[in-house]
């Protein structure tokens, strides 16, 4: 008589970086010939559990080195624990805790919510890493998010018909250092919106339906030039951590090189102790060169593979793309290819990072800024500062955005010449950029007009250091007109309002005679006048 396990096969579906458009990972689904074991499983948690370790066996069978997605029932967890039979497979299969990602899958309603987060901390003590599914679309509630705090949010890809929502998950991500991850993507046009919105990571049939076999290449639309645009800090090392290849520190070389000449995809190995720490970094090209050479493969091939490795080069899980670059130059240059890898804060390995994706990145991050630059200030145009707008509005922080001109410009023109109003324009773009300091941004959108984004407590300095300066043109007397609308969480929903909010202190500022600094708050009346004089007979510029 056949057993439930005779029928039962298990698909694999890549997980896909956004950025890098390699596989981060294999989601193991199970997939029953006949009856509806996953029903059942949901009701049962020695089931799911039994479910869990046969979908880590089935991917030892196919040895894959990528990290695995496995999915489990929240209510198993509840009920079981810290599920000690997947924690015995895992290292059965000769894989590490820290491959190995826990998909947590909805329904959440009638789980106990203190049991599930204790289940959740002792496989994280274990090593394993843990992800939010069916975010979205299922029932788990914002709170207990939060409180699981998970290395990976999974969210529905019907939310991307929503972009506000996506935005904020990616924004909540980031609070919860999470990567987020967009499941069931289909089109070319919902990759883009993942990519807009800020995802990571995504899956669906789009890049690889679910196959028998692990899927050696995806399909990735190719990026649009301002797809996810990064803050000024630089993107996260997050978005660019590949699987890394793992082998215990005490592996031979022979056992180095079986890995290396069975994946020409592998470009280096990491060796590491027990706890999944770095130890050594052993280096493709280097590593096979030495053993090919004469009585290579006879003099190295049993001694341990760590006599041919370097001290790894490591960084942390929360390092910017530029802070990697900076542990690339440190060192000779014989080691500039190597991979640097990326730690959590235990010290472990959870991937590694590749110069080419950095350098690749970042040179278009650069073509893209530099596009958007006004030609005559070099300052960037409007789109950075109100994408920086939303971005404050869905942190939930209080900003001020204020708009800047010089007052009858064309007047200045005609009379001094528009090669003194250019370097007019120049110099007044060159003093906001000097008093810009911390999260202050400045951009020129066009003609004489600029906008400044700043944090409130920064206006007195930042105002001061522009408008008491002795501005001329052609050896005219020139003043300035600065409105600032100062927008607390939950005043506006986006740029547009808060530039609406703007648009009548501009020109009450402009109806002021002299230098003139005019502050209001959004969704309130009225307006505070800090420079400037009230005349009848002033004229807007």
């Amino acid at each position: 008589m056949r057993s439930w396990t005779d029928t039962l096969r298990f698909a694999f579906q890549p997980v896909v970086n956004l950025t890098t458009g390699g596989v981060a990972g294999l989601e193991i689904l199970a997939r029953p010939e006949a009856g509806d074991i996953l029903a059942e499983a949901r009701r049962d948690p020695e089931l799911d559990g039994k479910l869990a370790v046969l979908a880590v066996r089935a991917a030892a069978r196919r040895e894959t080195l990528l990290p695995l997605h496995v999915n489990v029932f929240a209510g198993t967890l509840a009920d079981l624990g810290g599920l000690t039979s997947l924690h015995s497979a895992v290292r059965e299969a000769g894989r590490l805790p820290w491959e190995v990602t826990i998909d947590v899958v909805p329904p959440y309603t009638h789980v106990p919510h203190q049991a599930l987060l204790e289940a959740v901390a002792e496989l994280r003590g274990q090593g394993f890493r843990i992800s939010a599914d069916g975010v979205g679309d299922g029932d788990v509630p914002l709170r207990l998010l939060v409180d699981m705090s998970p290395d990976l949010v999974k969210l529905d890809a019907s939310l991307l018909a929503r972009p506000a929502a996506v935005r904020a998950m990616r924004a909540l991500c980031d609070e919860l250092g999470a990567l987020l991850c967009v499941e069931g993507v289909e089109t070319e046009l919902q990759c883009a919106a993942a990519l807009s919105a800020g995802a990571q990571l995504a899956q669906g049939e789009l890049f690889a339906p679910p196959s028998r076999l692990p899927a050696a290449d995806v399909y990735v639309p190719p990026r649009s030039p301002g797809d996810a645009a990064q803050p000024p800090s630089g993107p996260s090392v997050r978005e660019f951590v590949r699987p890394a290849a793992l082998l215990p520190a005490t592996a031979s070389a022979g056992q180095v090189r079986a890995l290396l000449t069975g994946s020409s995809e592998v470009s280096g190995v990491l060796l590491v102790d027990a706890d999944g720490v770095p130890v050594r970094s052993v280096h493709r090209s280097r590593f096979l060169l030495s053993m090919s050479g004469r009585y290579g493969h006879a003099l190295y091939a049993d001694r341990p593979a760590a006599k041919l490795g370097d001290v790894p080069r490591t960084v942390g899980i929360d390092a910017t793309a530029w802070e990697v670059l900076d542990v690339v130059a440190v060192g000779s240059r014989d080691r500039t290819s190597d991979d640097v890898a990326v730690i959590d804060r235990y010290g472990r390995c959870v991937g590694v990072v590749r110069l080419a994706d950095l350098v690749r990145a970042l040179s278009e991050t650069r073509v893209e800024e530099a596009a958007g630059l006004n030609p005559l200030t070099r300052l960037p145009g409007s789109d950075s500062i109100t994408s920086e707008v939303d971005r404050r509005i869905l942190d939930g922080r209080t900003f001020a955005l204020s708009w800047l001109d010089v007052d009858h410009f064309k007047q200045v023109n005609d009379g001094a010449g528009f090669a003194a109003g250019d370097e007019l324009i120049r110099s007044v773009g060159q003093a906001l950029q000097h008093a810009a300091t911390g999260n202050t941004r400045v951009g020129h959108i066009g003609g004489d007009d600029f906008l400044v984004l700043a944090d409130p407590e920064g206006l007195v300095a930042l105002a001061a250091s522009v408008l008491d300066a002795p501005w001329t043109a052609g050896g005219l007397p020139v003043t300035l007109s600065l409105a600032t609308v100062v927008c607390v969480p939950g005043s506006v929903v986006d740029h547009r309002e808060a530039a609406a909010c703007l648009a009548p202190l501009k020109k009450a500022a402009k109806s002021l005679s002299g230098t003139s600094w005019v502050v209001g708050r959004a969704g309130l009346p009225g307006y505070e006048i800090r420079r400037g004089s009230e005349v009848s007979t002033a004229q807007a510029g």
